[in-house]
């Protein structure tokens, strides 16, 4: 079977928000998670990254991040190398699991962690925090504690830790999980909304291809196919010869034709 992907050419200018080039990460005594991985995001795209558990999709965010070294290749935000241990304003990570961003006593104070870590003035970061809350909807939880919020609740507050450091290149990984169906649909709201370059790391395939015209699927630390999101998830073969099964939205169903 033909594979679906597409490689763009790595460039390295601003107008490219992540190339990575060659990129390969091996934890100790362990085989590769990432091996010889190869893409590029283009500012305002919107992306889906997919694959089975352990494809290495959060490690590839941590390593973007310069959280993680890799063991070799480079990888560019904005045409700024990533370095290992430097933090680098132009990104942002928002975690799957929230409570592992909030930590402050009050959502305000979470969200004002960021921008005033960056020593920017007292009127700077009122202005960032107002607009980050007001952003996500979040405005109202300002003066809770955010570990006694909903789960809705603290995803919209973890985005809003991110948004207030003004990224231009934000990454997402599984921002659905555990959500309830009116928190994930306000998501996927805000999510279409967004105005920064994203890349989604989701099990959730159809908010997949409600936000993102463009998936790369990513299995055994390798890259499977890089095109058009229904062009991708659309192969049911490819989906399912991954552990991924075809969105059911992608399948045809008869006009009249009941669906429980």
């Amino acid at each position: 079977m033909k594979q679906l992907t597409q490689f763009p050419r790595i460039k390295t200018s601003e107008e490219t928000a992540l190339s990575i080039h060659h990129l390969e990460f091996a934890y100790p005594k362990q085989k590769p998670v990432l091996d010889h991985i190869n893409f590029q995001i283009e500012s305002g795209e919107r992306v889906g990254l997919i694959g089975p558990n352990g494809a290495g999709k959060t490690t590839l965010f941590l390593a973007s991040c310069g959280i993680l070294k890799p063991t070799a290749g480079e990888m560019f935000v904005f045409g700024e190398p990533v370095k290992a241990g430097t933090f680098n304003p132009n990104v942002g990570l928002v975690f799957q699991n929230p409570d592992d961003q909030l930590f402050c006593p009050t959502v305000w104070e979470d969200v004002a962690f960021g921008p005033e870590n960056l020593h920017l003035s007292s009127a700077e970061v009122k202005h960032r925090v107002e607009e980050a809350l007001t952003i996500t909807g979040a405005y109202p939880l300002a003066q809770r504690v955010p570990h006694h919020l909903s789960g809705g609740q603290k995803c919209m507050v973890a985005i809003a830790t991110i948004l207030a450091m003004h990224p231009q290149l934000i990454l997402y990984d599984e921002p659905s999980a555990n959500l309830d169906l009116s928190a994930r649909r306000r998501l996927i709201d805000f999510l279409q909304m967004s105005q920064q370059t994203i890349l989604i790391s989701s099990h959730d395939l159809e908010l997949i291809l409600e936000v993102c015209d463009r998936v790369i699927l990513l299995n055994q630390g390798q890259i499977i196919a890089d095109s058009e999101a229904h062009r991708v998830m659309g192969n049911q073969s490819l989906m399912e010869s991954h552990g991924l099964e075809k969105p059911h939205s992608l399948f045809h169903h008869p006009p009249g034709a009941h669906q429980d």
